[in-house]
């Protein structure tokens, strides 16, 4: 087993790369199969609930009248989500179509707040304001069109969104589906969540990247490194790509530490980008070889392990300086950061 790249002078790192590589692949590990629920998670037995309340005022889904939905809607929010998972929609995309189909402008931004809110609170009853409940008669009354009517005529090689087995020929679909004994709420729920899971995923994206942060975070404390942690889209004076952290701060950085999990390749293509933009931003206007600053990624999930050649690349742009989950504790030993540590072992 060859040692980490963060162990040996860069020297040996240039000589034999592709080992270096293996070792840093040997110690990823994929952040897919475990998520983090965060704010707004729906259980299925709520979700049920909501199904069950729908079927209930629609007599098995064979009365699709606006009026009767918005009812449920507004005494178990939650159902407006199932109804969503019906059509397969996201927030935008029904907002979108409401408007196209009713004359009633409903906004990406309204689609978007009504889901958030519901999945906050899903089983407290609306209190909707005047302009609300126009939108969300407006919401539904185009979903039922939709669901009513199924799938129209398409043009040959394409494809309807309705074109699913519970909607494709309209009510009868549903109440088919809904009757035969197939878990229909299950199904719905699994839509609802996504490929399976992937529409939750997108929706805690931030929380799964906070984790490697805080692991970064806590290295730091533990240490007493003075750092700088920057926020979205805050601007930097000197860098045109804001850093993750800087050490000890942005007036005098002498460290950059760069961190990202993704399960992506195309992702992860675009960070070792942004990485050797770093390097090379750390050599500008010098004639001696030593950095302004030291590059240190921080990387995870297995989108960092499909493409050889980038990982090599981001090993020569930090100069071997790439810590995954777990070697990050290794992280203040291994880097310039225990020159600004303050805490001695």
């Amino acid at each position: 087993m060859p040692k980490f790249p963060f162990e040996v002078p860069f020297d040996m790192v240039v000589a034999d790369p592709d080992s270096y590589v293996d070792a840093v692949f040997s110690s990823l590990e994929s952040e897919f199969i475990v998520l983090p629920k965060g704010d707004g998670f729906v259980e299925y037995s709520v979700f049920e609930r909501g199904y069950e309340s729908l079927k209930a005022a629609t007599e098995s889904f064979s009365r699709l009248e606006p009026d009767v939905l918005l009812s449920v809607v507004v005494s178990m929010p939650i159902s407006i989500v199932v109804l969503r998972s019906m059509l397969g929609f996201t927030p935008p995309e029904w907002g979108y179509v409401t408007t196209q189909r009713t004359g009633v402008t409903v906004s990406q931004g309204f689609a978007r707040s009504i889901d958030r809110k519901v999945r906050m609170a899903p089983e407290i009853e609306l209190k909707p304001g005047e302009q609300s409940i126009l939108r969300l008669r407006a919401m539904i009354s185009a979903a039922c069109q939709l669901l009513e009517h199924g799938v129209p005529d398409v043009p040959s090689g394409h494809l309807h969104r309705l074109d699913k087995a519970d909607t494709s020929a309209g009510a009868d679909s549903i109440q088919n589906l809904a009757r035969i004994g197939v878990p229909y709420a299950m199904l719905l729920y699994e839509r609802f969540l996504g490929r399976p899971f992937a529409g939750h995923r997108d929706s805690v994206s931030e929380l799964i990247g906070d984790s490697l942060e805080s692991a970064i975070e806590d290295e730091l404390v533990r240490t007493g490194v003075s750092y700088r942690k920057t926020k979205r889209a805050e601007r930097i004076e000197g860098f045109d790509q804001t850093p993750d952290f800087i050490v000890p701060s942005e007036f005098n950085p002498q460290i950059i530490i760069e961190a990202k999990i993704t399960e992506d390749d195309g992702t992860a293509r675009d960070k070792v980008t942004r990485i050797q933009h770093l390097g090379e931003l750390s050599l500008s206007g010098r004639t001696q070889k030593k950095p302004r600053f030291q590059v240190v990624a921080c990387i995870g999930g297995r989108g960092f392990g499909v493409r050889r050649e980038d990982m090599k690349k981001m090993l020569l742009a930090t100069r071997g300086k790439v810590f995954t989950a777990n070697t990050i504790d290794r992280l203040v030993d291994c880097t310039r950061l225990q020159e600004y540590s303050s805490v001695k072992s």
